[in-house]
């Protein structure tokens, strides 16, 4: 499969997982000249940076099934128009962090604490999303992995999802934090021909030379968020990952965003639907920049 961009005017087989880290463990390299926007992280509240209507925004609730034996559940979000006609839809797999790990069931709500899970439990996510004169709806699927999961119980979600509901094949988007970010790159690397774009923020996960290849190889879009002084994941994760990726020449720039600030939360900036950037003239929040981008 390839990788289609829409115009913004009318707009693998496994391997074996890399090593992942939770420590800071080196300087961040800042000397790279791959595209790149450094923001000053305001502190803010999730309510404070979104002012999103309550009235169009998607329902979410758990579902007590292990789709593997290290999940027990998740939760789903789905269109408002799901149960109204046949259409399929984009799909999201939203990954968690380490702190919120859990049964899948009763301690399933905490991971509704950060990111898609929070806006959508929040009424703060978006029904839809114009792009190029077209509306979107995602649905999303945040799974409860009970201990690190790996990039096969992903895929595993991923097929789960598009078995069981009504969804655009060419357009499965993967996005995590922390832990959840390392895994959004093996993931990607793994599995590269089946997304159609990753983001990973604060990804806790070293580089893996052979990874970074692979994604080139399959074009796959990359938007990787971190901070530039993390105490807990080391940023240089992250310079390095797009770096190495555009050396070997993926035709879709791998983009990163480094905040200025010393905490490790740079996913309540970057999944706020208010957060754009300007990306050929063109400004858009990452749910945006996934929908340029489709599998085909």
């Amino acid at each position: 499969m390839k990788i289609v961009k829409l115009t913004l005017m009318a707009i693998v087989i496994a391997f074996a997982s890399t090593s992942c880290s939770k420590q800071i463990d080196a300087p961040a390299d800042t000397s790279s000249t791959d595209q790149s926007t450094v923001t000053t992280l305001p502190a803010t509240s999730l309510a404070a940076a979104t002012e999103l209507s309550t009235a169009t925004s998607m329902a979410q609730t758990p579902v007590a099934y292990s789709i593997t034996a290290n999940t027990g559940g998740f939760l789903q979000a789905l269109p408002n128009t799901y149960n109204q006609g046949s259409e399929k839809y984009p799909l999201i797999i939203f990954i968690h962090g380490i702190g919120e790990r859990g049964n899948g069931t009763s301690d399933i709500d905490r991971v509704t604490r950060n990111s898609v899970p929070r806006l959508i439990k929040a009424g703060q996510f978006p029904a839809s999303f114009t792009v190029d004169g077209n509306s979107y709806s995602f649905i999303v699927i945040s799974p409860q992995f009970k201990k690190w999961p790996t990039a096969a119980d992903i895929n595993a979600v991923m097929d789960y999802a598009v078995s069981h509901y009504r969804v655009d094949v060419s357009r499965i988007y993967v996005c995590g934090l922390s832990m959840g970010g390392g895994v959004t790159w093996q993931d990607g690397y793994n599995y590269a021909g089946k997304i159609a774009a990753i983001v990973p923020m604060a990804g806790a996960c070293s580089l893996s030379d052979t990874g970074a290849k692979l994604i080139a190889a399959a074009s796959l879009p990359v938007w990787a968020f971190h901070n530039n002084a993390d105490p807990t994941v080391n940023p240089n994760f992250t310079y390095s990952w797009v770096s190495r990726i555009n050396k070997y020449k993926n035709p879709i720039v791998a983009r990163k965003t480094i905040f200025t600030a010393s905490c490790h939360d740079c996913w309540t900036k970057a999944s706020d639907p208010n957060y754009k950037e300007s990306i050929n003239g063109v400004s858009m929040n990452i749910y945006e920049w996934m929908l340029h981008y489709k599998r085909g």
